[in-house]
């Protein structure tokens, strides 16, 4: 069977394996090199670095949807597109060229989280169970007809970083046994209800700054959410601080101290850690960075840096 991969960063990468493992005959669409890294070096997206090293032929438009998109994948003429994290829309043209069509693995289970970060949104939402769909990709956002699902829990403190790779794995078994259920006759589609449908945007930096007024779940979850990238940050008097992981406190007693600002530092003590108010009590942190340093625990960030009295905003 020819199948055209459609994936750009580590998420597809499991997924693009399992297709390569099983012997399928590839085209790999993904996007451009970008600039990356403090030396702006041009850098090839994790899943073009991956066929290349198969010797999988591999395509990086713009935009697929362009004349030039669209005649490579004539050109290939694939019984089966497959789709996953792709970072474009594909047009009608671009769906009508596969014979069985376009299968995409969606990292949420939808119709939640539609858009372009279910796994980091999950996250930051606190959401106990989260997954992964595959569905059959139409012109809309992750609108098409769900195929198979599995649902994946998430832990208290796991990170989106680490629930990503979960879920990456989680959805190249999913893909495996979505096209074995295509090919043998017996995949079943199911609409998505639109009525329970919710939208998940791009992640942005501006999105990644702590607002201490909100409650200490929510500022311990944008953090999980945030980590590895962009990273929750705030300010520290004109000083930006990245925060890399906090925890939640509920055995911290606010009563005694002056502060009663969100954001107060309320102790910054070497030995016991940096515990700082939220809009219901404390939270500490216990992963930060300054600008121009490395990441650093929160005791080790402490000595020789005092904290007391200061406020994050």
């Amino acid at each position: 069977m020819r199948i055209a991969f459609c994936g750009t960063p580590e998420f597809a990468l499991p997924s693009l394996q399992l297709l390569i493992d099983r012997g399928y005959k590839l085209c790999v669409f993904t996007q451009p090199d970008r600039p990356k890294g403090r030396g702006k070096a041009m850098q090839s997206p994790p899943v073009c670095e991956l066929a290349k090293k198969h010797g999988i032929p591999v395509f990086q438009f713009e935009k697929i949807r362009r004349s030039e998109g669209v005649q490579a994948l004539r050109e290939f003429a694939p019984d089966l597109m497959v789709t996953a994290a792709f970072g474009q829309i594909l047009s009608a043209e671009n769906l009508s060229i596969p014979k069985l069509g376009c299968i995409n693995v969606h990292g949420s289970l939808l119709p939640k989280y539609r858009g372009a970060s279910p796994v980091q949104s999950a996250v930051i939402d606190g959401a106990s169970i989260t997954g992964v769909t595959t569905m059959l990709t139409d012109i809309g956002l992750d609108t098409g007809d769900m195929l198979l699902s599995r649902k994946v829990t998430v832990g208290e403190n796991e990170t989106a970083g680490e629930l990503y790779i979960r879920l990456a794995d989680v959805g190249a078994e999913l893909l495996g046994e979505t096209i074995d259920a295509l090919l043998s006759g017996t995949l079943e589609r199911t609409p998505q209800d639109d009525s329970k449908a919710t939208k998940c945007g791009l992640i942005t930096k501006e999105s990644a700054k702590i607002d201490f007024s909100r409650t200490s779940s929510s500022i311990h979850n944008l953090v999980r959410g945030m980590n590895p990238v962009p990273i929750a940050w705030a300010l520290f008097g004109d000083d930006v601080i990245k925060i890399h992981a906090t925890r939640l406190c509920p055995e911290f007693n606010c009563e005694g101290f002056d502060s009663t600002q969100p954001g107060d530092v309320l102790l910054a003590n070497s030995r016991k850690g940096l515990f700082v108010k939220t809009g219901d009590g404390a939270i500490e942190i216990t992963k930060l960075q300054a600008f121009g340093s490395k990441q650093m625990e929160a005791k080790a960030f402490l000595n020789g840096r005092k904290l007391d009295g200061g406020s994050f905003r």
